[in-house]
């Protein structure tokens, strides 16, 4: 098995979660700071403040990726340590950071891509509405605009907000993550639009900026669903249910509503029709502003949930295999992922996270053995590579995470990398699936099922 010409192989990380130096060199508060304050709201009163101290130690994790061979490295940029304000002010220290980490990226043969945004929303905006406000979408473009004339020289690969399912329905609906809030749902629609049109004025500000040359799009977390049977009738019902809005206002995990606008430049008719009391102002415009042309489809994946030919969800069977983090390993998910997403909009795709958490420690032998974790890539990427066999362009995958990190409201109970990190030390330890990893790249995944 292996993967198409020019296949490119990273991993991710974002910054909140392995950078650390959360309150030095003029770094501004952003909501991922302040809910750490919360208390309860993070297992065992864990915070950010440290982390990785990837802030330090970013040389000596870029000799790490080139030791494991990889051809690319996602990382997010912190919009507060850039913009302390959120608006206004530079603080150069920041950007200096950027700087200094795309250029060890090159030198190591690395291509650098960088996420505007990974969930750390400036505290200072926030304080002035956040994503309710009707100028975010004005502030995100200013912030775009600052970092794709600093890094645009260099780096050619962006993303302009990751899982933004997430960082709405669990950030301002379900209050799990920062800034911890739970808004009504015509406020979470309104919220949406607004981080709709910032996807869209950010877009334009790259394109603005860097012109032609560069790849541009936007990072989903869709909710997946796979045929319980792999029939025709099954298999068409997953599809429908993939791009199907049922009207439930518990959650904002409808894939079309997210996607539909983006891509084809209109919210789904069966969402604005089972939404309308909810809906906010839609002004002359939007939509074109929203509706910007993107180089691919790009989405995290980690499991999915089973639907029968009906379109009924089938739950989970008892003892199925699961993650640390209680997950379900469903590999196929990124097969059909990947071809009900090409099929609807015709982008090529880019997987820019894949992982899981596992039960990882420094063995006796001083190495950290993780057989889960490879067996579970090796079942997901063999999935990927079915759906480039049925005719799915595919152009890459991020692996999650090349670094043990800060998980979100699970503190660092959590461990999703490559790269084992304990946290009283900040010693690195390359895990089996690093060395596992290495291979992969340098067959091109062609170590796959064999």
């Amino acid at each position: 098995m292996t993967f198409p010409e020019g296949f490119l192989w990273g991993a991710a990380t974002s910054a909140y979660q392995i950078e650390g130096a959360a309150r030095e060199d003029g770094k501004g508060l952003s909501v991922c700071d302040t809910i750490c304050l919360r208390p309860g709201a993070v297992k065992f009163g864990h915070t950010g403040d440290i982390a990785c101290d990837h802030y330090h130690l970013f040389r000596e994790d870029v000799a790490l990726m080139k030791q494991i061979g990889l051809q690319a490295y996602r990382f997010s940029i912190s919009w507060p340590r850039v913009l302390p304000g959120g608006i206004g002010t530079v603080n150069e220290k920041g950007l200096d950071f950027y700087d200094q980490l795309v250029d060890s990226l090159l030198e190591a043969g690395i291509q650098p891509c960088a996420t505007l945004f990974h969930w750390d929303f400036p505290h200072a905006l926030y304080c002035r509405g956040g994503w309710l406000n009707p100028e975010s979408s004005d502030w995100f473009a200013e912030y775009t605009k600052v970092m794709a004339g600093r890094l645009g020289d260099r780096v050619k690969t962006w993303i302009t907000l990751n899982e933004p399912q997430v960082f709405i329905g669990m950030g301002h609906m379900t209050g799990e993550i920062g800034p911890g809030e739970q808004l009504n749902f015509s406020e979470i629609l309104l919220a949406v639009h607004h981080v709709l049109l910032s996807h869209g004025k950010s877009i334009l500000a790259l394109r603005s900026e860097l012109g032609k040359g560069v790849n541009l799009c936007l990072s989903s977390a869709p909710r997946v669903f796979v045929p319980d049977e792999e029939t025709p009738e099954c298999i068409e019902s997953a599809r429908q249910k993939m791009q199907t809005i049922d009207g439930d206002t518990s959650t904002i995990f409808h894939n079309t509503w997210w996607h539909d606008p983006v891509f084809l430049g209109t919210y789904p008719e069966d969402g604005l029709e089972q939404f309308r009391e909810y809906l906010p102002n839609i002004k002359t415009g939007d939509m074109k502003t929203i509706h910007q042309p993107l180089d691919l489809f790009a989405f995290n994946n980690y499991g999915a949930e089973r639907v029968d030919v009906k379109g009924e969800i089938v739950p989970p069977l008892p003892g199925c295999p699961r993650t640390h983090f209680g997950w379900t390993v469903e590999p196929s998910s990124l097969y059909y992922s990947s071809r009900f997403f090409f099929e609807r909009y015709g982008k090529p795709i880019l997987v820019t996270e894949n992982g899981m958490a596992g039960i990882d420690w420094v063995s006796r032998d001083g190495k950290v053995h993780d057989p889960q974790r490879i067996d579970f890539l090796e079942r997901y990427l063999g999935e990927y590579c079915r759906a480039a066999g049925d005719g799915v362009d595919i152009r890459g995958y991020y692996l999650w995470s090349l670094l043990d990190n800060f998980e979100w409201a699970q503190g660092y109970s959590q461990r999703f990398g490559i790269i084992h990190v304990d946290y009283k030390t900040r010693k690195r330890t390359l895990k089996d699936s690093a060395l596992w990893y290495k291979k992969v790249i340098e067959t091109n995944g062609g170590i796959i099922g064999t």
